[in-house]
């Protein structure tokens, strides 16, 4: 008898039910056929409660936060900040978008009202990290020197340590494919696990910053990139991310399926089929186009991995 192959999941939301039934709820096409005209409900509600429901669980307020701001049509933004402009939610929402969706060809006054937003939702709520994650990513899509980063890197980990987001930000901005170096990426991601508390996903950190290097090398030369994972120290790597992050009893974080995609990837490079099949049945249907997407048929790739290992 033939298995019904289990269907695959790419979507932004990841494993956040909650945030892809807003997201599908608010979709273009919803409203352009008119679905929910004439309710006394504003527009923006939905993503209103999705927020409050997220309370202070920073880590997964910035995971909704940058998928709605990247996901939301735009008029839903603007019109909540317009009938709420003291919402401290609607706040850092539109300085994520205005970070998200800058146009490089609007010049430097666009640049400014991004900034100008980022700090005004800073400024209506000063315990989030959220709004400086946001300044840290326009930050990066205007090719910033890192040094000027970390400043701001610096203000969303007072607020929130350990905060993944945040480490995965700054990993992003001391890339060689941004303004970084290949020293100063693995030894900031390095630090960065040593020093996190024992379950936390910081473990992965180095191995992300390895495929971030696989990413740099395929960019540079088609051939020798993956002769990363070689390296004696990618095992080391890779054995902390199972021992300090996997293996242990850490509640799922909001962005968990994409580091389990990252370890899988990892291992399947690696040629660790036996430490890769449990990281696939953990993944199920979720796939994420990073890092499967350094491969020539990411979807095929994944689905012959996960169905092979993860039974």
């Amino acid at each position: 008898m033939f298995r019904r192959r289990t269907a695959l999941l790419v979507r932004p939301a990841l494993d956040d039910d909650a945030l892809h039934a807003t997201l599908t709820e608010l979709r273009p096409t919803l409203q352009l056929h008119g679905l929910g005209a004439g309710s006394s409900r504003p527009l923006w509600q939905p993503v209103a409660q999705l927020l409050r429901d997220t309370g202070k669980d920073w880590d997964r307020r910035w995971h909704r936060m940058s998928v709605l701001a990247d996901g939301l049509p735009a008029g839903v933004c603007r019109r909540w900040i317009t009938e709420r402009p003291d919402d401290g939610d609607a706040l850092v929402l539109w300085a994520c978008v205005r970070c998200a969706r800058r146009d490089p060809a609007d010049g430097r006054a666009a640049v400014q009202d991004a900034e100008r937003a980022c700090l005004r939702a800073a400024e209506a709520c000063p315990d989030d990290p959220t709004p400086w994650l946001a300044l840290l990513g326009l930050m990066h899509s205007l090719a910033v020197p890192p040094r000027d980063a970390v400043p701001v890197w610096t203000e969303a980990v007072t607020r929130a340590p350990w905060h993944r987001g945040a480490y995965h930000r700054l990993l992003s901005c001391l890339s060689p494919r941004g303004q970084g170096s290949v020293a100063d990426m693995m030894d900031f991601a390095g630090h960065g696990a040593a020093r996190a508390p024992h379950g936390s996903p910081l473990a992965l950190l180095p191995v992300a910053a390895r495929v971030e290097l696989v990413a740099h090398r395929r960019r540079q030369m088609s051939l020798g990139a993956d002769s990363h994972w070689n390296e004696p120290r990618a095992g080391a790597e890779i054995e902390s991310a199972l021992t300090d992050w996997f293996h242990t009893a850490a509640a799922p974080h909001a962005e968990a399926v994409s580091d389990l995609n990252i370890l899988a990837f990892a291992l399947v490079r690696m040629h660790r089929p036996t430490d890769a099949a449990p990281v696939f049945r953990r993944i199920g249907p979720h796939m994420t186009p990073c890092p499967w997407g350094l491969l020539p048929e990411p979807e095929r790739t994944f689905l012959y991995w996960r169905d092979r290992l993860g039974r």
